[in-house]
């Protein structure tokens, strides 16, 4: 039942582009990239939408039309009529409808595979009485208990293919479910009215063996779809949904973000994160803006200093004046650039997809052309059709819907062993095309957590006494002093100063800890320090008149990171660097492991075009980060990986996240997906060549159902067994043309 336009209305809002509407709809019944395209070209050719872009992992529709001409309740009608049900995307549902299908599809393969099972062994026992001395009475009712288990398993474990099928055929288009319901149904009624007419075989068993083969394929595929989270799960993870109101009368309140207009006056505490985009009026702090700029140092804040929304507010408590609440902040933009580069990217058509495009008509027509043939011939429709369900049967998309599902899981299963997780279906086949390797620098070549480079030209005192000075901060850089200081008792009376550092007084003199500034240190004598670690960042320790020591604090470049890039560039791969952090640490990075094309300082939409750039040169792009500056950019790559250590955004918009302190994943990932694409190629020449023998074979009739659900059974064990072959490979060097030095 459709909706009230009234009940939609209430979920639209207003777009940026031409007063139009834009609205996200949850779209069910997607199945591949061909449902994708026909659901953005049938909207698109419609009066008054602008734009309609769906994601195929997450099935979100974004719709923008005008309302004088249009409305979300004929959108929605227009949906229906295509064959899929729409309703407005929220996230929780999207995950619950996940969950509900992959259990519906366990609970499917289960009954299929429990009445396979017994099937086949009461086939095994007609099949064995036929060369015997089996009674016909005996065989009828071996054939009749088949039917008894068959027949409601397979109206039971056959509902996806079914429902797929049905709403394919209303809307007058044909899908891979078709030929499935097609065979199944035909091969069912025939076995009942072979067993009606005492016949020596039935085909129960082809059909519930079948719907078992095709459900575990489906269920695998789910499976991946459903580990990948919903982008804005993520976003709103990061965004406050209530703000500390300054009220006209001086007094404050909490209210939701949906009450804060620009020019309103908000207060954030220290250790809050900060729910506005807007400009600081008084107060003074340091901000982690890491999330959005990838900047490794927090950045001092003072009335006139933007800030925005996602950041962390980190020492002192800032009056700020709005500009930007609820809509149009930074993390929008972010969310904006992310969602394109998504949907951009789900338009990547599988290899089992190409296949199948080519797969249903040649089925059909084989199987059409032998009935007609046959009847036209013989002149006996039941031999006919006996002959055209064996080439239904043996032309089953078995081995195809396996070719690819059993590759995915034997190749995830290695590449789980090495560390690295995936959450995309098709993001082995992407990372087999790569030729380009896009690293952020932040989190991703560098370890997460900073520490103390130069402690062995600190004094042991002055290193003590900081460290416990710094247990009373709760800046990163100080966390890192404290922890290399192994300082266990804090200072008594320590007194913060938001942005600038923390002091004391112990035994009547004056302890300072924070920046340069604060400590009344020159820049010149900091340039000096920085100059074997420009990487660094300072932190400052003075005490009275004495001589201050800098500490240089900094993330140190994975241990392995050097080999990994030197194996990759002796691979044929081209590697970058694209880093917001700034260009004298992105430089020292890059010279240290040895990649000579790097960027830094950059923003999101910095790091889009770059990779827009790549992609017109005619470069894959695998996109390696971890921020939330990384997300867009990750999702915008051909193919991209994120460290365990990432934000939750930048996880979700990455095909896959590897685990550990090591980069070595990633060349894993490379090599051990080369591999199974050309297991993946191999599996699709091998079902396709096994066609090419058996269906002329069948056509000719030749073959029964029985010897068709055997050989049918046959081609499904050797492309699994070639998928298992990936078990025995050691994954050695592959360059980025495949081949394995």
């Amino acid at each position: 039942m459709v909706s009230s336009a009234r009940d939609w209305d209430s979920f639209a809002s207003s777009s940026p582009v031409n007063g139009a509407i834009h609205m996200d709809f949850a779209v069910d019944g997607v199945h591949c990239a061909g449902c994708m395209g026909k659901i953005e070209r049938g909207l698109s050719r419609m009066d008054g939408i602008d734009r309609a872009r769906l994601n195929l992992s997450s099935h979100r529709l974004s719709v923008d039309w005008h309302p004088d001409e249009i409305n979300a309740e004929t959108i929605v009608e227009v949906l229906d009529a295509m064959g899929y049900k729409a309703h407005p995307f929220d996230p929780n549902l999207v995950r619950e409808s996940g969950d509900a299908t992959s259990r519906e599809l366990l609970r499917c393969m289960a009954v299929a595979g429990f009445a396979s099972m017994n099937v086949m062994l009461l086939s095994v026992s007609i099949w064995s009485g036929n060369v015997t001395d089996i009674a016909p009475e005996t065989r009828d009712f071996f054939h009749w208990l088949s039917a008894l288990i068959a027949l409601p398993a397979a109206a039971y474990a056959g509902r996806p293919f079914f429902r797929s099928a049905f709403a394919a055929l209303r809307i007058r288009s044909v899908n891979m479910d078709v030929p499935i319901t097609i065979g199944v149904l035909l091969a069912l009624a025939l076995s009942v009215l072979q067993t009606i007419q005492h016949a020596e075989h039935a085909y129960f068993d082809s059909a519930i063996m079948l719907l078992f083969f095709l459900l575990i394929g489906r269920y695998l595929d789910q499976n991946m779809r459903r580990r990948t989270r919903s982008f804005a799960e993520n976003i709103a993870a990061l965004r406050a949904d209530m703000a500390v109101k300054l009220l006209p009368d001086g007094s404050t309140r909490e209210v939701p973000l949906s009450r804060v207009d620009p020019g309103d006056s908000v207060l954030v505490s220290p250790g809050e994160r900060v729910s506005v985009d807007g400009i600081v009026q008084t107060g003074q702090s340091d901000i982690d803006q890491s999330l959005i700029t990838g900047e490794t140092a927090l950045c001092a804040v003072k009335p006139g200093s933007n800030v925005y929304a996602g950041t962390l507010n980190a020492t002192g408590s800032l009056k700020i004046q709005v500009t930007a609440a609820t809509q149009g902040t930074l993390l929008d933009e972010v969310n904006r650039l992310l969602e394109t580069a998504a949907q951009a990217r789900s338009r990547y058509v599988k290899l089992a997809d190409r296949a199948a495009a080519l797969y249903a008509p040649m089925v059909h027509s084989a199987a059409a052309l032998t009935f007609l043939g046959w009847w036209i011939w013989g002149g006996d429709w039941q031999q006919a059709m006996i002959i055209a369900i064996s080439v239904l049967i043996i032309t089953c998309p078995c081995a195809l819907g396996l070719a690819i599902p059993a590759v995915q899981v034997v190749a995830s299963g290695l590449l789980y062993r090495f560390g690295i997780l995936l959450n995309s279906g098709d993001a082995i086949e992407r990372l087999a095309e790569v030729d380009t390797i896009v690293f952020d620098k932040t989190g991703t070549l560098t370890n997460a957590k900073p520490h103390l480079v130069n402690a062995s030209a600190c004094s042991g005192s002055a290193l003590n006494l900081a460290g416990r000075l710094a247990l009373s901060s709760r800046h990163p850089l100080a966390i890192a002093l404290a922890k290399a200081s192994d300082a266990a008792n804090p200072l008594e009376n320590v007194q913060e100063i938001p942005g600038a550092g923390v002091e004391a007084i112990l035994d009547g003199q004056r302890l300072r800890l924070g920046s340069p500034d604060f400590c009344g240190v020159s820049s010149s004598r900091v340039e000096t320090a920085l100059a074997s670690s420009p990487g660094a960042s300072v932190l400052v320790f003075q005490c009275d008149q004495k001589e201050p020591d800098l500490f240089l604090i900094e993330q140190s470049v994975r241990e392995d990171a050097q080999n990994v890039v030197l194996q990759l560039q002796s691979s044929g791969y081209h590697l970058e660097i694209l880093s917001g952090d700034r260009r004298a640490a992105v430089s020292a990075v890059a010279a240290e492991i040895g990649i000579k094309t790097y960027a830094a300082e950059l923003h999101p939409q910095d790091k889009i075009a770059r990779l827009d750039e790549l992609k017109a040169s005619g470069r894959t792009v695998l996109m390696v980060g971890d921020g939330l500056n990384d997300a867009p950019a990750l999702a915008a790559a051909h193919v991209s990986l994120s460290p365990v250590t990432a934000v939750q955004l930048s996880q979700a918009a990455a095909d896959g996240v590897f685990l550990g302190e090591r980069l070595e994943p990633v060349a894993r990932a490379l090599n051990i997906s080369i591999l199974a694409r050309r297991a993946m190629s191999q599996n699709l020449l091998l079902s396709t060549l096994y066609n090419i023998v058996a269906v002329p074979i069948a056509v000719a009739g030749f073959v029964t159902p029985l010897l068709a659900a055997v050989a049918m059974s046959g081609s499904s064990i050797i492309v699994t067994a070639n998928a298992l072959r990936l078990r025995l490979m050691q994954p050695r060097q592959i360059n980025s043309n495949g081949e394995q030095g």
